[in-house]
């Protein structure tokens, strides 16, 4: 039996799901050491702005929240710090990236991110930004091996991130 898989937009009826899987997910890093987010982010309002300016995406599988992300065009000041090899390209970045932690260890983050790099390369997007908290093995191993190059660091409430970059 084949899964059905779809990749859409946020709507404001997702708001209440969304925030449930933001918090479990904080409660899945917690208990894995992993200080990345927290109640102040990416809190309620975080999320519903992101819903509204149409920017949160959602991966369902067999009509279940696999996996949360924004993607825009909007960068923190910090950004500004990043060597970055592709500043004359047009880019996209990725901020939240949640996988559900029901779905969690089964390659989600990857598939995401996959379909993320599609998604841009139909739009003839030709590159991608994002930061990743410095403790957290599995995003920065994922990264890795997507092929995503390490181009700064910058500090936040939380401690030391990294940014990365990706030709598409």
């Amino acid at each position: 039996m084949t899964e059905e898989m779809i990749l859409r937009i946020a709507t404001p009826e997702d708001l209440k799901t969304v925030v449930s899987i933001y918090r479990n997910a904080i409660e899945v890093m917690n208990k894995n050491n992993i200080d990345q987010w927290d109640h102040l982010y990416p809190n309620e309002e975080i999320l519903h702005n992101d819903i509204l300016n149409n920017h949160m995406y959602l991966y369902s599988i067999d009509n279940q929240i696999a996996a949360v992300f924004v993607l825009n065009q909007d960068c923190d000041e910090e950004y500004n710090n990043g060597a970055w090899q592709y500043k004359a390209c047009s880019y996209y970045v990725i901020h939240r990236l949640c996988v559900n932690p029901v779905f969690q260890g089964k390659g989600i983050g990857r598939k995401t991110m996959l379909m993320i790099e599609k998604l841009l390369r139909e739009k003839d997007i030709e590159s991608i930004r994002l930061d990743a908290f410095s403790l957290n093995p599995v995003a920065l191993g994922m990264y890795d091996k997507l092929g995503y190059k390490k181009v700064g660091e910058v500090t936040w409430r939380k401690g030391l991130f990294y940014l990365f970059e990706k030709k598409l």
